[in-house]
């Protein structure tokens, strides 16, 4: 199958899965058809994936192509959590947000191409990695939607879209969740990090460490206060947010500036 027609298939069922979505908000019987369409995204766009390192004969870690390995995790994820708990909502921004990253892999292919062969000790922090960041980042979404969720309720004029939401005590319960979750596999990708890179600052990863310390501490932080002091509300959204932005710009601030404005590999 042509590569181009099939990530072009890829974008119009994700973005088709979120009206489908946004449609269910009024009609309730949506879901089911929004879930199945972002579930054939979701395969093709790691079947485009796959096929890419197949002709490459290895993983592109480029800019864009990373972003969209990250969104289509992200999408996964999603949907497995959805079988169980309320978070396909999320889906409305999430959805169309992976069609993006996949159209901007398209637009602007990686023209480094990758020589290095990592060990399966690297590909462990690597994954580790991804895997952090992709359940950190839903926690940074389902964040927001708490923020505007419960500034909606003390306004006592909450939109539709709010209103089907659960109650603010469970989206809590689960922003708490991911959080826990993305922390447990952030500790495994810098524990690896320590442990298998050689070189901090001939790899470029110097600042890169110190700001995903920096969020790990962030989000351990608010565990901890969680747990002792029962933080919530905005002081969890808060922290959530301070906690992603470091480990956004600990994950992709170097490699932008680094590939997309100094375009070095």
């Amino acid at each position: 199958m042509n590569l181009f027609l099939l990530e072009g298939t890829v974008c119009f069922f994700y973005l088709a899965s979120s009206l489908f979505l946004i449609k269910n908000i009024k009609e309730k019987r949506q879901k089911k058809t929004a879930l199945i369409l972002a579930s054939i995204a979701g395969t093709g766009h790691i079947s485009s994936v796959l096929l890419s390192a197949w002709n490459k004969q290895s993983i592109d870690f480029g800019f864009f192509h990373t972003a969209s390995i990250i969104s289509v995790i992200i999408v996964f994820l999603l949907l497995i959590a959805s079988f169980s708990k309320p978070v396909e909502k999320l889906g409305i921004a999430l959805f169309p947000l992976a069609a993006l990253m996949l159209g901007l892999d398209i637009t602007f292919p990686n023209v480094v191409p990758n020589q290095t062969e990592n060990s399966l000790a690297m590909n462990t922090h690597i994954l580790s990695s991804i895997v952090a960041f992709c359940l950190l980042t839903i926690a940074a979404f389902q964040a927001l939607l708490l923020a505007i969720q419960n500034n909606q309720l003390k306004s006592h004029n909450p939109g539709r879209l709010m209103l089907s939401f659960p109650p603010l005590q469970a989206m809590e319960s689960l922003l708490f969740q991911m959080i826990s979750a993305g922390v447990f596999f952030l500790s495994i990708s810098l524990v690896s990090g320590f442990i298998f890179i050689d070189d901090l600052f001939a790899q470029h990863l110097v600042h890169k460490t110190i700001l995903s310390i920096l969020a790990w501490l962030t989000f351990s932080a608010l565990l901890l206060g969680r747990k002792l002091y029962g933080w919530r509300g905005k002081t969890a959204v808060r922290w959530t947010l301070y906690g992603f932005l470091a480990l956004l710009l600990a994950y992709f601030g170097s490699k932008f500036v680094l590939e997309i404005i100094l375009n070095k590999g």
